[in-house]
């Protein structure tokens, strides 16, 4: 079960380390040309980068307390975090009557509660 929590940590710190970066690098702008990204119309800049920094430090919260041992219970914190992001994220779809995306929230969400459970229950570090 250990090697299965850290693949889905792993996972999961990959994709909102990627889709914090590119919250955090690039303009409103640009972002709202991508066809996936149009929720972006509905908040200001600072709310994307709040977001996306939230999504950064979500994803290094996965890995790093864990790797390094300091403050492991940082984990499931960090999992829990993501979580209440996704939660977030679908009712925003949800709202612009986006279906597809509301999938992806979901799958991300159950993953990040599986790890939240896990870590802060059975399989603690």
């Amino acid at each position: 079960m250990n090697l299965f929590l850290w693949i889905v940590a792993g996972l999961l710190a990959a994709v909102f380390l990627g889709a914090g970066v590119m919250k955090l690098t690039q303009e409103r702008r640009k972002l709202l040309a991508n066809p996936n990204m149009q929720w972006v119309e509905d908040f200001s800049a600072g709310t994307i980068k709040l977001i996306g920094t939230a999504e950064l430090l979500g994803a290094l919260g996965l890995i790093l307390p864990a790797v390094l041992d300091i403050a492991p219970v940082l984990v499931p914190l960090a999992a829990t975090g993501l979580a209440v992001l996704m939660l977030g994220a679908a009712i925003t779809h949800a709202r612009r009557k986006e279906t597809q995306p509301i999938v992806i929230n979901a799958v991300l969400l159950i993953l990040a509660l599986v790890v939240a459970i896990f870590r802060f229950g059975p399989n603690s570090f």
